[in-house]
């Protein structure tokens, strides 16, 4: 039996009282970032062999099933906000499309050939990178996606939490975060749903650093989408440039974004 799927550490839970369950629960968690730590070098391997590509035009898919798949959307739907890069560079894909972001489609998951028309929907070129996401890493939408773009020549990677999967052989760079044994047995969306959203961090937000998208520690391109925001890129732009916040804020609101206005005021005060 696969390691998400074994029995959990803990039984009659209906019996436990609110703080214990807590307790506990909070105990299983703790677990999810010591796996993580582990497979440290497999993530900057990937990650090492996506940048360059990225560099060249290449895009970054993930693809997935329940879960994994709403993760794979919810950190790719982030990067444009987030680093003002287009929606097209970071692509998230779920098994049974969009619909399944809300609602269960049933047996989307079991089709092994329909990732890779998913893919396909999108273009691709041999710059473009696939990380399948599954927690089992038996999942057939997720395994024949990667196979079909390994041999089109896509880099392909995978996050798992299972150890010797067939989806882990089916990559060139795999990353197996085994967690151990759901509090719920089976659950996938909890110790291994965490793990997976730890994992997609490291790898999106490493992968915007290098590629330039941030500027000592601030998220220079992020998109003015609200209040909070414009507050935030003022900020910024006072302590880059000295500038005071009215003038500041008017700087980030004629230029749109943080580095532009940074750059602008450089050009400004060397001329």
């Amino acid at each position: 039996m696969s390691t998400t799927e074994s029995s959990s550490l803990y039984d009659n839970l209906e019996k436990m009282d609110v703080g214990t369950l807590l307790h506990h629960i909070n105990e299983e968690d703790k677990k999810v970032a010591h796996a993580v730590e582990g497979q440290l070098k497999a993530i900057e391997a990937l990650v090492s062999h996506i940048v360059p590509r990225m560099e060249k035009g290449g895009r970054l898919f993930y693809i997935g099933a329940g879960t994994s798949g709403r993760l794979g959307i919810l950190d790719a739907s982030e990067c444009p906000p987030t680093y003002g890069v287009p929606f097209d560079w970071v692509v998230g894909i779920i098994a049974g499309g969009d619909q399944a972001i809300r609602k269960a489609v049933e047996n989307a998951e079991d089709d092994p050939n329909q990732a890779w028309q998913d893919i396909q929907a999108f273009g691709f070129d041999e710059n473009d990178t696939v990380i399948g996401i599954a927690a089992s890493g038996t999942t057939p939408y997720v395994i024949g996606g990667v196979k079909a773009a390994r041999e089109a020549g896509l880099l392909t990677g995978c996050i798992t939490c299972n150890s010797n999967t067939p989806l882990a052989a089916a990559v060139e760079y795999p990353i197996e975060v085994v967690v151990g044994p759901e509090f719920v047995t089976g659950s996938t969306r909890m110790k291994a749903g965490t793990a997976q959203k730890l994992v997609l961090n490291m790898i999106s937000t490493t992968t915007m650093i290098k590629l330039g998208r941030v500027k000592g520690n601030k998220m220079v391109d992020m998109q003015l989408s609200n209040a909070k925001l414009v507050k935030r890129g003022t900020k910024m732009i006072m302590e880059a440039t000295g500038l005071d916040a009215e003038h500041a804020s008017s700087l980030l609101l004629e230029h749109g974004s943080v580095r532009k206005a940074v750059e602008a005021y450089s050009n400004t005060f060397k001329g």
